[in-house]
Parts: C-alpha cells; structure tokens; sequence
C-alpha cells in the first residue's frame, strides 16, 4: 500500500514552498501523520519538522446537457502538508 499518491504541484503550492519550505502531497485517506512523515522522510530522504493534514469530502455536482441533467460526485482525498527542516528541499524536476 503506498501512502504517498502524488505531489501537490500548484501555483498556491509553489510559493507556500518558496516562503515557508512547505511541501503538499495527496495522501491515502487511511493514512495517519506519523505514517506519512516516515513515508516522505524514506521516499526523498529529506528531514520533516511538522506535518499537518486536511480530509476533503467529495462534492456533488451537476450539470446540464442536451441528454437532461448529468449529476455526479468529485472524489474524496486526503492532503497533508509537510514542513521541512531548514536547508532541506525536494525537487520533483530532477528526473524531467
């Protein structure tokens, strides 16, 4: 089971890196902040200080089309931003 599902490579994300040394990954829901620091610390070798999570519920959405109305459901995640130590850093363009 991987715990670690993609990283959060956003606008929003990119400077919270640059001013705070945050990182935002997608995480499994069943996973818990002891589980994902180890996962991150083993997986880019780097040191965390602090790592918070957030849970999203899906959203219901609909819309309308030729067909009548199309209703659906977005996914549920699970986020976690991770703090680094200072110094530390995480390239995700290394291997473009």
């Amino acid at each position: 089971m991987s715990i670690i599902l993609k990283p959060i490579i956003t606008e929003k994300m990119t400077s919270l890196t640059e001013k705070l040394n945050r990182v935002g990954f997608i995480v499994d829901k069943k996973a818990n902040k002891v589980e994902i620091k180890k996962a991150i610390e083993d997986f880019y070798n780097v040191k965390i200080v602090d790592v918070n999570t957030i849970s999203y519920a899906g959203k219901t959405k609909s819309r309308y089309t030729k067909a009548g109305f199309i209703k659906g459901r977005t996914n549920a995640f699970k986020k976690a931003i991770v703090t680094l130590a200072e110094g530390e850093n995480i390239d995700f363009y290394s291997s473009i």
